[in-house]
């Protein structure tokens, strides 16, 4: 079954929670922890727009994109994304 194995995301993050405080909860979500790179690209007033980039041995998307919703961001693109194809069929 694929899995997939990295993620870059462009997404816009209100200024609070912290930069740190958001990548820390994106890589304690789901079932295993992930490692995360979290990069500002610009910021105002009210909000940052990131460059997230997710790693781990079977991401869960739908999670990750729940906890960016969750954490009060929205994601605007799937910038890169990386899939094992799983083990190859017998022939």
């Amino acid at each position: 079954m694929p899995r997939i194995l990295r993620l870059v995301l462009d997404v816009l993050k209100p200024r609070h929670p912290s930069s740190l405080e958001f990548a820390k909860a994106i890589a304690a979500n789901g079932e295993h922890c992930h490692r995360v790179k979290l990069r500002v690209e610009e910021m105002d007033e009210k909000t940052e727009s990131v460059t997230l980039t997710i790693e781990g041995e079977a991401l869960d998307f739908d999670a990750i994109e729940a906890a960016i919703t969750d954490l009060g961001g929205s994601l605007h693109s799937i910038d890169e994304v990386e899939v094992d194809g799983g083990e190859s069929p017998s022939r």
